[in-house]
């Protein structure tokens, strides 16, 4: 998320595909509304007409999974009709820079492809260096090897024509969506992307997020008020849980998790921080060693020494290239590889992919802990309809848990926003808030290593002192933001931060042991002025949006990433009307956000993360390919009509007994999973309302009017719908919002299910995930829920 909620307002144009905020996101929907009431238009992009497309100034259909392919052409048509902001492009991105003359591409398959291995070799994915191992650059963007080029050449099979053919959408209804959203490639326009988990969950989801990057990119959108890609998320806190490494890969601050080749925190920082000869590359995760010792200092404390290389060899550490996250992890738990499951705020038995299969999963294991709110279905999964609990040998758990609205804390928004919340009232019953349940937890397993263990260290060591009762929210702050372990000074020998206090931002960081932080990009969040989250000045001097005093938007407050992208290399404004930042020449300051970088205009690049410094188009660190190409998902009722190669040759496929691929001839319909305003995710906290399941009363599989006539279905008969997976029995909820897409010679009908129902709580119903597959994305193995296949008839 590069901008924040609230700068929607500042946008012209409005790109809303792989999500429906109108209803899943209903209050930062308003911000979308009160741009249209200064005459911005919105575009939607979605297989429905969905809630979010009633309101669209113009609305595109598309088949699920072909997001590249309408992406593609999108930026074809910009390539081909030089309709991108050269300037910014050439100025801001790697456009310019000469790529090896080795790189190659050839029938939807990169140079370095191992068929045996499913993996890329990236060697030829690399700049061409000058004397001074810079990356090469040709400004006139002409040369066949650099970035600009290469893109018009891939891209250029994406015409009109073959997209339509791919997507389903109509020829003239892309070219009205291209036309209208290209002309927020000029200087003076901006643009937004929103999108959701229906861009993420495919086999190529990553690509397809990095499609609306480079679109966004060509047209300048990236860094400027009104222009951002903007990740929306299911709930109030998924941006706060994946900053505090909710990731498998990576430690809190999105630091790389350590691998068993890293010995040392040289070999971790060898590995993983970036290098560069530019001197005008800030290249900011040189910063590494000093966000990663500060880590340490705040998990071992006084234990973490310099003579131990502060603890570095406590942490767990990662077999190289193994992937630890949601499908293997139900993978190995169903080929009973472990033991035991603890499971805090999370319902797989109705959220997980395959959820039939993970449900058996669940019967593999010796004991699962499950902290919740009510008895959910994975808490109740041993007395499951039809099976038999007495053949079930997995011991369970079930700790009573308190809502937020029970307990203290800060929650960060899908805009980075850190924001405070009080405690509203006391647990109900027994109930008791997670800080508390983690401390219990903690202290018993502390004191069992206390009595011996076979590597004790890392636990009896932790510097984890909040007594047995309930640990202060305001403390953890605290240590999340940083404090000086001693005196910290400066090379002549000034005490810029006292003993004991707060550290004020992360630029005073120190990779000496002399600073402890528990997350790098929230340090200046609790500072010896207080708790910056929990500010509510709702002041705008700005009149953009940014609110700078309301709560704390990590980093450093920053609302708009990249921000220095919003003037020129001189420092001039691309669009003076909305320029969140302002050069003072006279002062030799900026006003408005705060920069990002520092320095004078045009002392440094603006993408201060890259060790180029500038946006990567071509983006060589992802696993399946150096630019989006499209693929069929796993399951598809068509062949790729853009290449030979069917499906990503890097997804991750678990396929298996329990997870057997669909054939067209006998699934020929695509299927969908989605969400409604009525019920939350897995429905926990939905369901369990009486009012809620009065407007939302039961699962239901919404279809076009022309399937229906042709399954001889009407609307509200009980239907099934079934494929290799399982099958759910629910209510047909025949529309006009679903329409039959024509793809190239052949008709394809889809469908959609809400998946918010389970078999425990007040409203009861089958999970659509009992139909969705366990195959993950290439980059991130996040499930394919949103394109399978399946078949429907009448119950």
């Amino acid at each position: 998320m590069t901008n924040h909620i609230s700068d929607f307002g500042n946008s012209d144009v409005i790109w809303i595909m792989g999500g429906n905020p109108a209803e899943n996101h209903p209050v930062a929907f308003k911000w979308v509304t009160k741009a249209m009431e200064k005459g911005a238009k919105l575009i939607v992009v979605d297989p429905r007409v969905t809630r979010s497309a009633a309101s669209a100034t113009l609305y595109a259909p598309i088949r699920s999974g072909t997001d590249i392919a309408f992406m593609g052409g999108l930026i074809s048509y910009i390539l081909q009709n030089k309709l991108y902001q050269e300037e910014y492009v050439r100025e801001y991105t790697n456009a310019a820079l000469l790529v090896n003359s080795k790189f190659d591409f050839s029938e939807g398959l990169f140079s370095g492809y191992n068929p045996t291995t499913k993996a890329y070799d990236k060697s030829t994915w690399t700049y061409q260096l000058d004397d001074k191992g810079i990356p090469k650059r040709d400004s006139t963007m002409s040369d066949p090897q650099c970035v600009l080029q290469l893109m018009q050449k891939h891209y250029s099979r994406y015409t009109l024509d073959k997209v339509s053919q791919i997507t389903g959408t109509p020829k003239d209804l892309l070219e009205q969506v291209y036309r209208m959203y290209s002309e927020t490639g000029k200087p003076d326009k901006a643009g937004a992307i929103i999108y959701a988990m229906g861009q993420t969950q495919h086999t190529y989801g990553t690509q397809n997020v990095e499609s609306l990057a480079l679109v966004q990119l060509l047209l300048g959108n990236v860094g400027v008020a009104g222009g951002q890609v903007a990740a929306m998320r299911g709930l109030h806190n998924v941006q706060g849980s994946t900053d505090m490494a909710a990731l498998y890969g990576n430690l809190p601050g999105y630091l790389a998790a350590p691998t068993v080749k890293d010995q040392s925190v040289a070999d971790y920082t060898k590995r993983v921080v970036p290098t560069t000869n530019d001197p005008k590359s800030l290249n900011w995760w040189k910063n590494y060693p000093k966000y990663i010792v500060s880590q340490l200092k705040a998990w071992f404390g006084d234990a973490a020494t310099k003579d131990n290389d502060f603890a570095f060899n406590w942490l767990p550490k990662m077999a190289a290239g193994k992937d630890y996250s949601h499908i293997p992890l139900f993978e190995a738990m169903n080929a009973g590889d472990m033991k035991g499951f603890l499971c805090i705020g999370q319902n797989p038995a109705v959220g997980g992919p395959n959820a039939s299969m993970e449900r058996e999963a669940l019967s593999k294991l010796d004991w699962m802990v499950v902290s919740e709110l009510w008895e959910t279905e994975t808490a109740a999964f041993w007395k499951r309809p039809g099976v038999k609990s007495a053949d079930i040998k997995t011991e369970v758990f079930l700790l009573p848990a308190a809502s937020w609205v029970e307990r203290e804390g800060s929650v960060t928004n899908t805009g980075r926003w850190v924001q405070w919340r009080n405690k509203a009232i006391d647990p109900v019953g027994d109930s008791k808030p997670d800080l508390w349940i983690v401390n219990q937890i903690m202290n018993r397993v502390r004191a069992l290593y206390k009595n011996g263990g076979a590597f004790p260290d890392p636990i009896v060591k932790l510097d984890w002192n909040y007594g047995d009762g309930l640990p202060s929210a305001q403390t953890i702050a605290k240590e999340i933001n940083g404090r000086a372990v001693v005196d910290v000074k400066d090379d002549k020998g000034t005490v810029l931060i006292a003993q004991g206090k707060q550290v004020p931002a992360f630029a005073s960081l120190r990779d000496d042991g002399t600073t402890t932080c528990g997350n790098w990009i929230y340090c200046g969040y609790y500072t010896d002025a207080g708790n910056m989250s929990a500010r509510r000045d709702n002041s705008d001097p700005t009149g953009l949006y940014l609110y700078s005093g309301w709560a704390w938007n990590w980093p450093v407050n920053r609302r708009i990433l990249y921000n220095r992208a919003s003037v020129r290399p001189d420092g001039t404004p691309w669009d003076p009307k909305r320029a969140p930042l302002k050069w003072n020449a006279a002062t030799s300051t900026w006003s408005g956000d705060v920069i990002d970088g520092g320095g004078n205009p045009g002392a440094i690049y603006p993408f201060i993360m890259n060790n180029e410094g500038v946006a990567r188009l071509f983006a060589a660190g992802l696993a399946d390919g150096p630019f989006p190409e499209h693929y069929e998902p796993w399951e598809s009722p068509v062949q790729n009509l853009l290449s030979k190669q069917q499906i990503n040759p890097i997804a991750k496929i678990y396929e298996s007994n329990l997870n057997k691929r669909g054939e067209a001839s006998k699934y020929p319909i695509i299927g969908t999973t989605y969400r409604l305003s009525e019920h939350m995710q897995a429905g926990a906290m939905t369901r369990n309302l009486p009012w809620l399941n009065e407007v939302q009363p039961a699962p239901f599989v919404e279809m076009s009017e022309q399937l229906a006539t042709e399954k001889g279905i009407k609307n509200g008969d009980r239907v099934v719908v079934e494929n290799t997976r399982g099958k759910v029995e629910m209510v047909a909820l025949v529309t006009k919002r679903f329409k039959p897409f024509k793809i190239g010679d052949k008709t394809v009908h889809q469908v959609g299910i809400p998946w918010h129902w389970g078999y425990e709580g007040l409203a009861t119903g089958d999970s659509a995930n009992n139909l969705t597959p366990h195959v993950g994305d290439a980059n991130t193995t996040i499930p394919e829920y949103k394109a399978w296949l399946c078949d429907v008839r009448k119950a």
